[in-house]
Order: C-alpha cells, then sequence, then structure tokens
C-alpha cells in the first residue's frame, strides 16, 4: 500500500478528545501534495496516526455549516 503524506496547513479546533488521548479535529489538510481541504477526524497526540475522517471543500463545508444552522438542537 502505498504511503500516505499529509501536512496540516491550519488547525481550526478541536472537538473533542477520548480516553486515550485522541483528538477529533478540524483541519485545513493538503493530501499527497495537493490543494489544502478542511478535514475532520481523529488524530493521535503527536498528529503521526489518524483515523478515519471526512475532506472537504469549501463549498462543501459552506453547505455543511448550513445544513447545521438549520437544525433545531
Amino acid at each position: 500500500m502505498a504511503e500516505i503524506k499529509y501536512e496540516i496547513k491550519e488547525t481550526i479546533g478541536i472537538l473533542s478528545e477520548s480516553a486515550k488521548g485522541w483528538n477529533k479535529e478540524l483541519n485545513l489538510v493538503s493530501w499527497n501534495g495537493k490543494e489544502p481541504k478542511y478535514d475532520l477526524r481523529d488524530w493521535s497526540p503527536e498528529h503521526e496516526k489518524m483515523g478515519k475522517g471526512i475532506t472537504l471543500t469549501v463549498d462543501e463545508l459552506k453547505k455543511l455549516r448550513d445544513l447545521l444552522n438549520n437544525i433545531d438542537i
């Protein structure tokens, strides 16, 4: 399996921390040297390991924001 290269360009924020010390984070990440995308996933404390997550373009992130703003919580 090919190695996945990533660079966290900007940390937007941490949503939660697990008992094992991993953080669920929203970051701006460049994957394999491509244009950075917004990324939501679990990260180990030093960002050396990651869990499954999702990446979003700016337009997708705006759409998600709008959808979340319409939820009655």
